[in-house]
C-alpha cells in the first residue's frame, strides 16, 4: 500500500501452499486532534516523571522494573529480560488451521482489522486463496505471533486483498448473560409493537460510514479554530429533552413525524475512498497550526 508502512510481513500457509503477505492497519486515530499538557503558569509543555510512591523521590527509568501485585502493596519483581524470554518465537507464518462459516464468529470477539496484502512473488497463490474463500464463503482461523502476542486471526475476502481481524480470547470477553441478568422479562404486544415495527419500517437504509460524522472531532476543530483566530468560542447548544406521558405515546407521536430529512453534515473519513478530512481552521495562523497538528498525527 502506497504511503504506508506495513506493520507485519510473513507468510500465509494453507495445506502445502504458502504466499508472502503484509499487515497493514486498516483503522487508525492518528487523525484526531490531540492535546499536550501545558504548565499554565509558563505555557511550557509539561513532561511525565516517575515518582516513588512512598518516597516521592524521583525514579529513572534505569532504576525501573516490573512487579506483580500479590497482595496490598507487597509485589514480586519481575525482570524486563524475564518478560522477554516468555515470548513466544515468530515463524512469521499465518497458518490457517480451519476454514469456517463467517456468521461462526460472534463479533464480541472482533478485535482490530488490518488489510491482508500480497507481496509480488506470492501473488498467484494469494489471488487463489481469496477467489477460493469467496466462492465458498468461508473465513479462515488462523494463528500466528503478532507485536510479540500469539494471536488468533480471522481471514476474509476483502475487495481485491483480504482483511485479517486480531480476535479476543475468550477470557477477555466478558459473559453477556450476567450483563443482561437482572433485565426483567418483558413481552411486547399489539399496538406498541405495531408501531415500533412501523417506525423501523421506515428508517431501513444502507450502511455507509462516510455518512456519520464524529461531532466531537468537529467541535474540537471550531474551538481550536476559534483559539487561533482570536473569536468568541462556540457556545454550547441548549439541549430539550421530550417528557413523554408514557412509551406507547411517545411511540405515537414517533410514528406520526417520522420524515426524512437531508442535512449536509461533515462526514467520517470512508477507508474506501482513501479521502482525508481537510482542516476546519482558516487564515494564515490557522493553516499554518493544521498543518503542524497534521504533520505530528500523521508521523505514526
Amino acid at each position: 500500500m502506497a504511503g504506508q508502512r506495513a506493520q507485519w510481513k510473513g507468510f500465509i500457509k494453507f495445506g502445502e501452499v504458502s504466499a508472502g503477505v503484509a499487515l497493514y492497519t486498516a483503522a487508525s486515530t492518528s487523525d484526531r486532534i490531540t492535546f499536550n499538557t501545558i504548565n499554565k503558569a509558563t505555557g511550557n509543555r509539561v513532561n511525565r516523571v516517575f515518582v516513588d510512591s512512598e518516597t516521592e523521590e524521583r525514579v529513572d527509568k534505569d532504576q525501573q522494573t516490573k512487579g506483580f501485585e500479590i497482595e496490598n502493596g507487597q509485589y514480586i519483581i519481575i525482570d524486563p529480560d524475564e518478560v522477554a524470554a516468555t515470548i513466544p518465537e515468530s515463524n512469521k507464518t499465518l497458518e490457517i488451521e480451519a476454514f469456517i462459516p463467517c456468521s461462526d464468529v460472534d463479533d464480541v470477539y472482533f478485535d482490530k482489522p488490518y488489510y491482508l496484502t500480497p507481496d509480488r512473488m506470492g501473488s498467484d497463490a494469494f489471488a487463489a486463496l481469496r477467489d477460493g474463500m469467496r466462492k465458498s464463503k468461508v473465513a479462515a482461523i488462523a494463528r500466528t505471533v503478532l507485536f510479540r502476542r500469539m494471536r488468533t486471526v480471522l481471514i476474509r475476502p476483502h475487495g481485491k486483498g483480504l482483511i485479517a481481524t486480531t480476535l479476543n480470547y475468550d477470557y477477555e470477553v466478558r459473559s453477556s448473560k450476567k450483563a443482561f441478568e437482572e433485565m426483567p422479562k418483558i413481552k411486547i404486544e399489539g399496538e406498541m409493537l405495531d408501531l415500533a415495527k412501523h417506525i423501523i419500517s421506515t428508517k431501513k437504509g444502507n450502511f455507509d460510514p462516510a455518512s456519520f460524522d464524529d461531532r466531537y472531532e468537529a467541535a474540537l476543530e471550531e474551538l481550536v479554530k476559534a483559539k487561533i483566530e482570536g473569536k468568541s468560542l462556540p457556545k454550547r447548544k441548549k439541549l430539550e429533552i421530550s417528557k413523554p406521558n408514557d412509551l406507547l405515546a411517545a411511540l405515537r407521536e414517533s410514528a406520526g413525524m417520522m420524515k426524512a430529512v437531508d442535512k449536509p453534515r461533515r462526514t467520517a473519513a470512508n477507508a474506501n475512498t482513501g479521502k482525508r478530512r481537510q482542516p476546519a481552521a482558516s487564515g494564515a495562523a490557522s493553516k499554518a497550526a493544521a498543518s503542524k497538528a497534521a504533520t505530528q498525527r500523521r508521523s505514526a
